[in-house]
């Protein structure tokens, strides 16, 4: 099936997922200041997209008419496809804006108002009292004024290498008669708030908040007044998004932690891949700006908003009551870890799964603390991707080696924007006597494993730990993901197996439990799938249920297709792209697909194939896509504890079964909520923290007398 008709775009799937996020924000049953934050995330989203997939887009459409002399089909289908992409991009630039008016017209309701400012409707003359006024520039004066250093832009200027990729700036054009003179200010966003919440008059009850870039703007006059003469000034919002891919070369004598930190410079002057301006910003400036920045394509420039790098409403603060904000749950504790006095002994008696941010993820970094000072322990091995700036878990490794444990850590430096990052961890974790491996130098360490080995009774005994989700303490309360910590002597051996594979990839190692990338992944996969059809065929009951990101490997959606002709019913839960197209007339007549954006950020794969009634169920690192199945370490554990396996099935139907938060993926790629009709409201997210505190109690009361 190569009939580019029976797939979606992965593209314009990422940017209609991006268009559920969009629908959060508009959602009048999300909590005002969430729906502000979804336009943060919106925001930040779409930042990543054009740092990461245009940029690619524009990069091969460079390659191809560097080598191709005349048209070719492939410069026309990557030219096209970049079109509809700017196309999609406006139009949902232009839903943006009404949902945000909409949005911060309706703080005042809750006595908070955001004063935008600018030289037309000048708020903040208008709006602000004279004390107000007074403390806005003695807040500038001592605040704000000694982060800003003006670059004054010459003819020897290179501008590209001056604007940053995570920067706003103001373009400022000074005019004394005929002549111009440039300068550029970064707004200095990191060492300041962007909201700067004003002081109340004393009958007011109205808060108020103003934004930084408003701030340097309104005391553009005391930052240049007395170094240069100007009679008047023009000054615009710009914004500058890069390349965010790697020229690295492949120089043998190089080592991979050298590279990388190359790279990261190289990035720093990436060729632009938007420039985003103040679309009321002067034409002469929009044509300095091009000339600047050797700016050709037009659909690099992006004229919008005032306001640049919305993502950082994110952390709009909430001024207002408790009823502006999610609902924040209580973080669960295991009655399964809680039953015993250490974690070994827990994990000795059963499986143990955990589910983020249900539950606590202190379970994981005391796995990892107490591991540091057991006198038993003998060796922890772990792979990181992303950690948290100041992590528990490598601040614990890092005292185990003091407790004379070998300590193996995996620092996986190419996870996209926390390279730098991760080589300052790794720098750190060498320095305290931890053996660091940096992986396999052609595939990306994406794995969740963590593995102990503990002396009991005179023998080398493994604690496992395989999961869905970063060791990350704040992502966990965001994030949902499972962890399965497990004994099973054959995949504890086998968790061993995939660290010697990294360390040393040119050994070959069975796998007869797990389901390790790039290894036994698609072959694995395709076996399952054609077990569903071969019971179709045979008139048997045929499903199979995944959970996933993301879904565009195109011998895997040929795979699902080929499985849904034979009979087998396929329902899936996808939250980002999904490439493949659902009921399709006899090619995915049963396939049925939706997505979920809600209060936690989906995470977790899991995937299920009936296998006439035993409910094969696995969960996994990967997702589906090429570089997961064929170019990356990734792991998928089967569940075999029946508990617990019956545990994330029932999550599953919830999840499938949500009537408030779920999306259907449909041939229009239109973003249709799944339909209430006469069912009882079903919010997942919120049903699966109730289901978990009912698991909870049960196990409570069956661990009640275990010693």
């Amino acid at each position: 099936m190569n009939d580019s008709r029976i797939y979606f775009d992965k593209e314009l799937s990422w940017l209609s997922f991006n268009e559920r996020v969009l629908q959060e924000a508009a959602d009048p049953n999300v909590p005002l200041i969430e729906r502000i934050r979804f336009l943060g995330i919106y925001s930040s989203n779409l930042d990543e997209f054009f740092r990461v997939r245009v940029a690619n887009i524009r990069r091969k459409l460079i390659v191809t008419k560097a080598t191709t002399t005349d048209s070719s089909s492939q410069l026309n289908e990557d030219q096209a496809l970049l079109d509809e992409i700017i196309v999609k991009v406006k139009q949902l630039t232009d839903k943006f804006q009404p949902i945000a008016a909409e949005a911060f017209e309706q703080l005042q309701s809750h006595n908070i108002e955001l004063l935008f400012n600018d030289e037309k409707s000048k708020i903040f003359k208008k709006q602000l009292s004279k004390s107000q006024k007074t403390w806005l520039k003695t807040f500038f004066e001592h605040q704000v004024v000694r982060h800003i250093t003006p670059i004054i832009i010459s003819s020897n200027t290179h501008l590209v290498n001056c604007l940053n990729d995570d920067g706003i700036y103001l373009l400022v054009a000074l005019k004394q008669g005929i002549n111009l003179q440039y300068a550029l200010i970064e707004i200095p966003r990191e060492e300041v708030s962007r909201f700067i919440i004003l002081p109340k008059e004393d009958d007011e009850s109205m808060q108020r908040v103003v934004m930084l870039d408003d701030i340097v703007h309104y005391f553009l006059d005391d930052i240049f007044n007395g170094i240069f003469e100007y009679e008047d000034m023009d000054a615009y919002s710009v914004k500058l998004t890069r390349d965010a891919e790697y020229d690295l070369n492949d120089e043998l004598d190089q080592s991979l932690l050298d590279k990388m930190s190359k790279g990261l410079k190289q990035r720093l002057n990436a060729a632009p891949a938007r420039l985003g301006f103040d679309r009321h910003m002067p034409e002469y400036m929009v044509k300095f700006l091009r000339k600047a920045l050797k700016i050709k394509d037009e659909n690099n420039l992006v004229p919008g908003v005032r306001y640049r790098h919305f993502k950082d409403f994110i952390g709009f603060p909430n001024l207002g009551d408790e009823t502006l904000e999610k609902q924040e749950i209580t973080a669960l504790d295991s009655e399964r870890f809680s039953a015993f006095n250490n974690v070994f002994d827990a994990i000795s008696h059963q499986d143990v799964l955990v589910y983020y941010p249900y539950y606590k993820f202190r379970h994981f970094t005391e796995f990892v603390r107490q591991a540091s000072y057991d006198p038993s322990v003998r060796h922890i091995k772990i792979n990181i991707y992303r950690v948290a700036k100041n992590s528990e878990i490598l601040n614990s490794l890092m005292e185990a080696v003091k407790n004379g444990k070998q300590v193996t850590v995996v620092v996986e430096l190419r996870a996209r924007f926390d390279e730098e990052a991760n080589i300052e961890w790794a720098m750190r974790m060498k320095d305290a006597g931890i053996h660091v491996e940096f992986g396999i130098e052609s595939l990306k360490v994406h794995a969740k494993l963590c593995i102990v080995s503990r002396v009991e009774n005179e023998l080398l005994v493994r604690y496992a730990h395989i999961g869905t989700g970063n060791f990350h303490e704040k992502n966990a309360r965001i994030y949902t993901d499972y962890s399965l910590f497990t004994k099973h002597k054959e995949i504890t051996q086998e968790v061993d197996n995939v660290f010697s594979f990294i360390a040393h990839s040119y050994k070959r190692f069975r796998f007869n439990h797990l389901i390790v990338s790039p290894l036994t992944s698609r072959r694995r996969f395709y076996q399952l799938i054609d077990n569903e059809i071969a019971q179709a065929e045979q008139g048997h009951k045929a499903q199979i249920t995944i959970k996933i990101n993301n879904l565009v490997d195109k011998g895997l959606i040929d795979r699902l297709y080929r499985a849904s002709s034979a009979g087998v019913k396929v329902r899936m839960i996808v939250r980002g792209m999904c490439t493949l197209i659902p009921q399709m007339a006899s090619v995915s007549d049963n396939i049925e697909v939706i997505s979920i954006i809600d209060q936690f950020l989906e995470h977790p794969r899991v995937l299920m194939f009936h296998n006439n009634g035993e409910n094969n169920l696995f969960i996994s690192s990967g997702d589906w896509m090429e570089r997961n199945i064929d170019q990356r370490v990734e792991v998928g554990c089967p569940v075999y504890d029946e508990t617990l396996k019956q545990r994330i099935i029932d999550m599953l139907e919830l999840q499938l079964s949500d009537n408030q938060k779920a999306r259907i993926i449909n041939q229009a790629q239109d973003n249709q909520y799944v339909k209430q009709g006469k069912r009882e409201a079903v919010r997942s997210q919120m049903a699966i923290y109730d289901y978990l505190q009912a698991q909870e109690r049960l196990d409570k009361k069956a661990l009640k007398n275990v010693e």
